[in-house]
């Protein structure tokens, strides 16, 4: 028995494709994926995973490595926002830092990737100024609530609670 293709079935298929191939290339995110840093690949915008990578794959760093893991980067507080010393924050922070710092490596996927500021707690940026790092969470399965956001100009902000509370995070201290 031979399937009869209708131009209504083959027009769905064709749409259906096509906004495949937009989400697939172009996304939510409006930037394709392409080479990353380092020449790596980046994924597609709106992909993401919530276990870490099986291999480490490099962000951009949000500011420049220093070979100094305790330095202070020397830029001030936005108004309104509490600070932590970088000795406070949780082992696991201190470790993102580090790896921040350092460019990477990242462990999850979403590392690097950039941060809207939706909320807007941070002080406001021209987008694609932040970029946000996950802090892992012990117990969690997936990436847990906790991340830093860094800005270009070195800036960095706590969250324990997945963006609805922000910490200046004052480096070497």
């Amino acid at each position: 028995m031979r399937r009869r293709w209708t131009v209504g079935t083959l027009l769905l298929g064709l749409a259906v494709a096509a906004l495949a191939v937009f989400n697939l290339f172009i996304g939510p995110g409006g930037a394709p994926p392409g080479p990353g840093p380092q020449g790596t690949t980046t994924a597609a915008p709106g992909f993401s995973t919530s276990a870490p990578a099986a291999a480490a794959t490099p962000a951009p760093a949000a500011a420049p490595p220093s070979s100094s893991v305790g330095q202070t980067t020397g830029v001030p507080n936005a108004p309104g926002l509490p600070t932590i010393p970088e000795s406070q924050l949780p082992a696991e922070g201190r470790r993102t830092l580090i790896l921040i710092r350092r460019g990477g490596p990242y462990p999850y996927t979403r590392d690097g990737v950039t941060f809207g500021n939706f909320e807007r707690i941070l002080p406001r940026k021209a987008s694609g100024y932040y970029r946000e790092y996950t802090v892992p969470t012990p117990g969690e399965s997936g990436r847990g609530a906790r991340r830093i956001v860094a800005g270009q100009a070195g800036d960095k902000y706590y969250t324990a609670d997945h963006y609805a509370s922000f910490k200046f995070i004052a480096e070497g201290k």
